[in-house]
């Protein structure tokens, strides 16, 4: 397990919060979001939008028209993964999108620990379309999970997993955020930031190119790469990523976070119950207590 200790680990119920997209099209991103991916519309206004399922917030839309798009060598967002409890409600979504917008469609894998289909959305920004084969089904080796990138066919997916009411109705079932994946400079100021830093554990690592960490023995809450973005510095302001939000399970672990940064030298700001901070390429993370 971890090597580290328990002050400087976060814990185990840790997970992640809604993604913030700065975009230029709200109404367009709303489409895609809601009509395609199955998203509810949970409140607008004015130039924002929150969407979700039920009562979980899994993404936040900020229209900026003063923005454009970053170029692709910049670090920021590789894509938003959305997860889904069932087989049959990541048909449902996936057969909307394929319906709706069906151009986006980028490509379709199996890892092994999860079975995951990939978009762009309306604005260019990477999707990634879930879901979890069960933790008893997943393979470790010693810390290391083990994932692998093997070709899903999308086709047989959905003639094996898309009910009629999924065709009909889309999804009906829950859906958030499961994991996001970044976009960085250089792996190694990755792992100091993002495990000994903030405190995640490292369940794989591909060498300078890319690194999975996660909380409580998940495959990975969060993915860092330099596949497009190697050497990369620090981002100016753009379309695409605004923020990323991760819940940790009480105050006193807030408490204890907090106390670590400040230690460590991290720039931190409190916005209400929550604390806010860049990771070292200006990707903005806010963290917040899900008791609160």
């Amino acid at each position: 397990m971890s090597t580290k200790s328990g002050a400087d680990s976060l814990a185990s119920a840790t997970d992640v919060g809604a993604v913030t997209l700065k975009v230029a099209d709200l109404d367009a991103m709303i489409g895609y979001y809601r009509d395609g991916v199955g998203l509810e519309l949970l409140e607008q206004q004015g130039d924002g939008a929150v969407l979700g399922r039920g009562e979980r917030r899994a993404l936040v839309l900020q229209q900026d028209r003063t923005l454009r798009h970053a170029s692709p060598s910049q670090a920021g967002l590789y894509h938003t993964a959305f997860l889904f409890p069932e087989a049959s409600e990541l048909a449902a979504s996936v057969y909307s999108v394929a319906r709706k917008y069906g151009t986006s469609f980028t490509g379709s894998s199996d890892h092994l620990v999860s079975k995951a289909l990939y978009f762009n959305d309306v604005e260019g920004n990477g999707v990634e379309l879930y879901w979890d084969r069960p933790r008893d089904e997943w393979q470790w080796d010693g810390d290391t999970v083990r994932m692998g990138t093997v070709y899903l066919d999308p086709n047989r997916f959905l003639q094996e997993n898309l009910t009629e009411a999924g065709s009909v109705q889309g999804v009906q079932g829950d859906a958030g955020v499961g994991h996001v994946h970044l976009k960085v400079g250089d792996i190694a100021t990755a792992k100091a930031f993002y495990v000994d830093t903030l405190g995640f554990d490292v369940t794989a690592e591909f060498g300078a190119q890319a690194l999975f960490v996660s909380a409580g023995g998940y495959h990975h809450h969060l993915g860092m790469n330099t596949w497009e973005s190697a050497g990369a510095g620090q981002r100016t302001p753009a379309l695409g990523l605004g923020e990323i939000s991760i819940e940790v399970p009480s105050a006193d672990d807030l408490g204890a976070l907090r106390e670590r940064l400040g230690s460590r030298g991290v720039a931190i700001r409190e916005v209400g119950d929550a604390v806010r901070f860049d990771d070292p390429w200006a990707n903005q993370i806010t963290v917040r207590s899900a008791a609160s």
